[in-house]
């Protein structure tokens, strides 16, 4: 496994090099100390993984760096590290398509728990973020799920129903936004804490499970 750790600050590198040793199988990572230097490592290693980049570093302006890198570097997870806990600055961040915000607050070991989770394909949210949003937390979900037999809302909020609904009719992130006004990030937001209610890993296994429910009071299409 290998790994960019971009942040300009070294201290911070050594700490959390320390943490990412804990993954299980110590991970190969390459460091940058800013935006450009970021992108030449990641020029250079086309097999990364794993992006952790700050989200102010020297060479572009905040989102602006995330936004380049996301654009260059399509298929590779990132997850932005901060020392901003803006619940704006979150959701700009998703929206650039970042799959999780670590603020720098956090323990070392929410931290591991955030890297292992988009890792294994899921979306972290801060817990800030999720309670700015009124988005319920769920419980971590089990190591083996089924969906089948499911029935009932299973404690989802009536907006979280809304989106799974949608979700439901193959409505894509931009469409459910646009049909709920709220922002595509917000949608992720949402989407993060069904999957983690349902104790499912992806769009499909939600699916499955809401056709076991009953949304029909939800569907806001035709």
């Amino acid at each position: 496994m290998r790994i960019l750790l971009a942040d300009d600050h070294s201290l911070f590198r050594e700490g959390l090099l320390h943490v990412l040793k804990e993954l299980g199988t110590e991970p190969d990572v390459v460091q940058a100390a800013d935006y450009p230097g970021a992108l030449e490592v990641a020029e250079r290693n086309p097999d990364l993984d794993l992006a952790l980049l700050d989200l102010n570093m020297p060479g572009l302006d905040g989102l602006t760096g995330v936004r380049t890198f996301r654009g260059r570097f399509p298929l590779i997870p990132v997850i932005v590290l901060s020392a901003s806990e803006s619940p704006e600055d979150v959701r700009q961040a998703l929206e650039a398509g970042v799959l999780g915000y670590i603020p720098k607050s956090s323990t070392a070991q929410v931290m591991l728990s955030a890297i292992k989770l988009v890792l294994a394909g899921g979306v972290y949210l801060p817990t800030l973020l999720l309670a700015h949003e009124g988005v319920t937390q769920a419980s971590p979900p089990p190591r083996q799920t089924s969906v089948t037999g499911r029935r009932g809302t299973r404690g989802l909020t009536e907006r979280q129903l809304q989106v799974l609904a949608l979700l439901a009719e193959g409505k894509p992130n931009k469409v459910i936004a646009r049909t709920l006004d709220i922002t595509e990030g917000t949608v992720k937001i949402h989407l993060a804490a069904i999957f983690q209610t349902l104790g499912v890993r992806n769009r499909t296994e939600a699916v499955i499970a809401a056709q076991e429910m009953d949304l029909a009071p939800y569907r806001l299409t035709g």
